[in-house]
């Protein structure tokens, strides 16, 4: 895997513990340079190994170890571009939300072994994932625009705009699927296909509805809005815990509160994914095709806006240190060369 945007590569890094596919870089958001990793390889492949679109993940029989990387993906494709501080960003963020969430509802999280790499316990995975909706965006949008007034259930007035703020929460379900796209399941439709009994499926919707409160007003005092995101869960030991990933920049969307406004779209200032999905619109890919690398300047906002989504959260920094440029700023920096 290459990065031929980058000046600044220098070499492969490994030890007698691991031969990890990482090199030094130009540091997009500073001085010097920085690490990214393409792949890890921890067990010498001792160990199996699943490699999803960033993150690796490695069966220790009753533990897992996941390694975040700084791969990204979008339309379903991974990119042949790094992301510089990415992984850890996203390892960072993970450990905070599931530290933090462990008292509203139990998760599969053990331990930080690194910078990259947490150890959780390995749980029997329900195929329902769970997007929790505040907002009014994304497909849901999409289905209200084109006529629908009902969304998982829940009746929808008429006359709200994209991006509006809804008066209760809307869970939409959605099938897991290893390939091809999610579709969206219902109640029963989950309990006839045997995918969660009638007593798991209420204690996971109420589950749902605790963790993003939660993560909707930490997330507001930090001047951050979580408009949606997903969940996912799996049985362990009799219980359902809740595992893969807690909102960060891949998993969920994240808008500055200074910059939301109703009635428009998001994407410009956002802080999650959404970000790299419209430039990659504006160059004119949606998917089709061999992914392109991601230029330098994009790089940055992107970088930029995996660090905001860790330090802001976390309290380390408030939003306005990290001067975000709008998708029409790195367009407008493309044009001038």
């Amino acid at each position: 895997m290459t990065a031929s945007y980058y000046s600044g590569m220098i070499t492969m890094s490994s030890n007698e513990n691991r031969a990890d596919d990482s090199y030094l870089v130009a540091d997009p958001l500073g001085d010097g340079n920085v690490e990214v990793l393409s792949a890890s390889n921890l067990y010498s492949q001792k160990i199996p190994l699943r490699r999803g679109k960033v993150r690796d993940v490695y069966d220790l029989g009753e533990r897992l170890s996941i390694v975040t990387t700084d791969r990204i993906s979008a339309f379903d494709v991974v990119y042949p571009t790094l992301i510089p501080h990415k992984g850890k960003s996203l390892h960072a963020l993970s450990v905070f939300w599931f530290t933090k969430t462990d008292g509203i509802f139990p998760n599969h999280f053990l331990a930080s072994v690194d910078e990259r790499t947490m150890m959780v316990r390995k749980a029997e995975r329900i195929d329902v994932e769970w997007v929790c909706r505040g907002h009014l965006y994304g497909s849901a949008w999409r289905a209200y625009r084109d006529g629908a007034r009902t969304v998982s259930g829940v009746k929808l007035p008429d006359g709200l705009m994209m991006a509006e703020e809804l008066t209760e929460v809307i869970i939409t379900p959605t099938t897991k699927s290893e390939s091809g796209h999610d579709q969206e399941i219902t109640r029963s439709e989950a309990i006839d296909n045997g995918l969660v009994t009638r007593d798991e499926w209420e204690e996971l919707q109420e589950a749902s509805f605790k963790l993003y409160d939660f993560y909707r007003s930490h997330s507001k005092r930090r001047g951050l809005i979580i408009p949606d995101f997903k969940l996912e869960f799996g049985r362990l030991n009799g219980g359902l815990v809740q595992i893969d990933e807690p909102p960060t920049h891949d998993s969920a969307r994240y808008w500055a509160e200074e910059f939301y406004r109703p009635g428009k779209s998001q994407e410009s200032t956002c802080l999650d994914k959404e970000f790299l999905r419209e430039c990659l619109r504006r160059f004119g890919y949606t998917g089709d095709g061999p992914p392109p690398e991601i230029p330098a300047n994009v790089v940055r906002e992107v970088s930029k806006r995996c660090v905001a989504s860790y330090q802001v959260i976390s309290g380390e920094k408030w939003l306005a240190a990290f001067h975000l440029g709008s998708v029409d700023d790195v367009m407008c920096e493309l044009e001038r060369g």
